[in-house]
């Protein structure tokens, strides 16, 4: 019973889980990788997916093509403005095709 133990109630999504354990690793998690050290770098979570309201957009690394997929040229052209114009647009383009729930918040 929360009522009365000054306990808070947290959700970590809409799903169906096999008992606790699985939602008390997730709460842990997510409270440890804000302590300073924990992630290596501290800036590493700065950018995180949701930090805006949006999905993130999405990442890619080396090689050039991977499995059919090309990184767009816009990420290699040294063009700082136009890189981060295009993560806007997948940011938005990503939240609304799986999160629009979000863009209505």
């Amino acid at each position: 019973m929360i009522d009365g133990r000054e306990l808070e109630e947290v959700s970590i999504g809409d799903y169906i889980l096999s008992g606790g354990e699985p939602a008390a690793l997730i709460l842990l998690d997510a409270i440890v990788r804000i302590l300073p050290g924990v992630m290596g770098n501290d800036l590493s979570g700065v950018h995180e997916s949701f930090e805006g309201g949006l999905l993130e957009h999405p990442h890619y690394t080396r090689p050039q093509v991977f499995e059919g997929q090309e990184i767009p040229p816009v990420l290699t052209s040294g063009h700082h403005g136009d890189i981060a114009k295009w993560r806007e647009a997948e940011a938005k383009r990503l939240t609304a095709e799986r999160r629009p729930d979000l863009l209505r918040r």
